[in-house]
């Protein structure tokens, strides 16, 4: 029986009710402080995987060393990016030959993506091309003078990936918006921890330099493999460089299309694992220096598919005073760069009667 104090309080079964109301109240808080404990604790993991894998990344400040020098930056929807392959034998990478103290750009690709990013076309310039280099200034301030009739590759070797870059710019007398390197070994733990690439060959490689050993038909290649592959010369086509882009083209399609198949959105770890392999096997320009940064860029070419990748070789001959190189063929290597400039698809009779290192078709 519930009764009154003199106060009009209630008193009796009713105070016991009362006392559960706070109880409830207790319960929530703590619920909600629980949840608020889990989202920071989330957050707080988000944020570590964001400083790993931000401390990852090694970027070079292409902008600074150049200056204002540089062609006119074309804003058109389209983006160019000069893509390196290092060779240098530094660190792991000393298992592919001796350091000698540099290092040279084995690959190099302009990558030119359309207007609306649904497609893209990539011209290969061939590692012993010769070129007019220009003056470079490289990363620790270091001049090094230009030369006339120098190997492509040697841009790199002498000032670094601004001074390729600046090559590359006075070459084509388009602007790059980003750069983009990947060395030996970043590559191979990047093929390994996407689980392989698979590539068909239509006959036997075998190439003791490169330490590449496959039969014809479909293989999975390992991130050893596919280094293999890459580097690949003397065994298909003529023996030359431009044989070797062929075979690094028909790679970086399957590459693409192996990326899109593997399906990592729906497994967090996969992903996980990728950008940190993905962020140790970049050297970025400073635009991409973070992984908000890098992220936009990928996200701004997913929806490019293999099939509208267009690639070719920039138009050389080899070189009448010296077979062992190549030079561009001036008219159609102004028609490429004319065609990318004014974002245009790349015209056939650009690359209509060049070298071509005759080593279509061995992979597909």
């Amino acid at each position: 029986m519930t009764e009154q104090n003199q106060n009009g309080r209630i008193r009796g079964g009713a105070t016991g009710r009362r006392r559960k109301a706070p109880a409830r109240r207790g319960r929530a808080g703590r619920l909600v402080a629980g949840g608020a404990a889990m989202l920071v604790l989330a957050g707080a993991g988000l944020g570590y995987v964001y400083l790993k894998l931000d401390g990852n990344i090694q970027a070079v400040d292409i902008n600074a060393q150049l200056g204002t020098d540089r062609p006119k930056n074309v804003d058109n929807g389209s983006m160019d990016v000069l893509v390196l392959g290092s060779d240098s034998r530094s660190g792991d990478n000393g298992a592919y030959g001796k350091d000698e103290g540099g290092a040279r750009s084995d690959t190099a690709m302009v990558v030119h993506v359309y207007e609306g990013h649904r497609k893209a076309s990539v011209v290969s310039i061939p590692r012993d091309t010769l070129v007019d280099r220009p003056a470079c200034t490289d990363e620790r301030g270091a001049e090094a003078p230009g030369e006339s009739r120098a190997m492509f590759n040697t841009a790199y070797e002498v000032g670094g990936p601004a001074c390729a870059v600046k090559t590359v710019e006075a070459m084509s007398g388009i602007r790059m918006d980003h750069y983009i390197e990947v060395d030996f070994t970043g590559f191979k733990k990047l093929i390994d921890t996407l689980g392989g690439v698979e590539i068909t060959t239509t006959r036997a490689i075998e190439d003791p330099k490169s330490h590449l050993d496959l039969e014809p038909g479909t293989h999975t290649l390992d991130g050893e493999q596919s280094l293999g592959l890459v580097r690949t010369r003397k065994s298909v086509g003529d023996g030359s460089d431009l044989g070797r882009i062929q075979l690094q083209q028909a790679f970086m399609k399957a590459f693409i299309e192996q990326v899109k198949d593997v399906g990592v959105l729906g497994n967090p770890k996969k992903l996980l694992d990728l950008a940190d392999a993905a962020t140790k096997a970049v050297t970025p320009d400073s635009e991409l220096d973070s992984v908000q940064e890098l992220m936009g860029f990928a996200q701004g070419l997913a929806g490019i598919s293999a099939e509208n990748v267009h690639m070719v070789t920039l138009p050389v001959r080899y070189d009448p005073r010296d077979p062992n190189r190549v030079v561009p063929l001036e008219k159609q290597a102004a028609q490429v760069w004319k065609a990318l400039e004014g974002d245009l698809p790349i015209p056939a009779s650009a690359t209509e009667a060049t070298a071509t290192g005759k080593a279509d078709g061995v992979v597909r």
